[in-house]
């Protein structure tokens, strides 16, 4: 069954356009990261697994 309030989808570049437009009308140009204070364990070892190999998240 499809949902009645889906929309349809928008190519992905539209969408990045519409986020730098609104991100350039309001002013923001860096939003803040996610302190991650509500990390499970696992998700804290895959994150510091991935730092280990050289990787940046």
């Amino acid at each position: 069954m499809v949902s009645t309030t889906s929309r349809d989808p928008i190519p992905f570049e539209d969408f990045a356009a519409y986020v730098a437009r609104r991100r350039a009308e309001t002013g923001i140009t860096e939003l803040p990261r996610n302190a991650g204070n509500r990390r499970t364990e696992s998700k804290r070892a895959l994150l510091k697994a991935i730092e280990a190999a050289g990787g940046k998240w």
